[in-house]
């Protein structure tokens, strides 16, 4: 409010906006400037910005007393285009062997929890019913489709389930061209998993 009225005093410009255009600046306003915590990388490609968190976690026991371990990170899609994007991700029900160790595997996974900006500070990044996720999801693929219009966001949350006696130190989705990877490191090891795509209409 403050920046608004500094813009229009004196002027009385208001008058002058229609509510589109308003509605407009206020949207460019907060996507554009409003800056989160926990970013541990951001990329840009033709307008196309792509944040992604560091992660939290911890560890988690199945129904046989298994320990794995759990990261939780978000990412953060900005369409700062003139055109609509199509977002697809997709992670398959299969886990993944990446790492040197045979019997280290991960699984990534979408959380059916909606992220928005006020959640991103909260103690786990505001996900819910995690455990709940656990014991019934993992067998399951995740998928999320949307429409991200020009000048709007895309926030989602990711889920690394792995077994390693080491964390999962960094993660990201990463775009080359019109196709996205999540890449993966744990200690030494890291691959790019391939996961979706953006598509730019025209």
């Amino acid at each position: 409010m403050f920046v608004f009225y500094t813009v229009c005093e004196g002027q009385n410009k208001t008058a002058l906006l229609k509510d589109d255009k308003i509605d407009d600046w206020n949207k460019r306003l907060k996507i554009k400037d409003y800056k989160l915590p926990d970013v541990d990388s951001e990329t840009e490609s033709h307008g196309v910005i792509i944040q992604n968190s560091f992660p939290k976690g911890d560890g988690y026991a199945d129904s046989n007393g298994k320990i794995y371990g759990v990261a939780i990170f978000w990412t953060r899609i900005i369409n700062e285009t003139v055109n609509p994007l199509e977002l697809k991700i997709n992670f398959p029900a299969d886990s993944l062997v990446i790492l040197s160790s045979p019997d280290s595997y991960l699984k990534l996974f979408l959380l059916p929890d909606t992220l928005t900006l006020d959640k991103v500070s909260s103690y786990g990044y505001g996900v819910t019913d995690l455990k709940s996720v656990l014991d019934t999801g993992l067998k399951k693929p995740t998928m999320l489709q949307r429409t991200i219009d020009p000048q709007e966001e895309c926030l989602f949350y990711v889920g690394v389930h792995y077994l390693k006696g080491g964390g999962v130190t960094r993660t990201g989705l990463v775009l080359k061209e019109q196709n996205l990877f999540y890449k993966i490191s744990i200690d030494l090891d890291s691959t790019l998993i391939p996961c979706g795509h953006i598509i730019r209409n025209k």
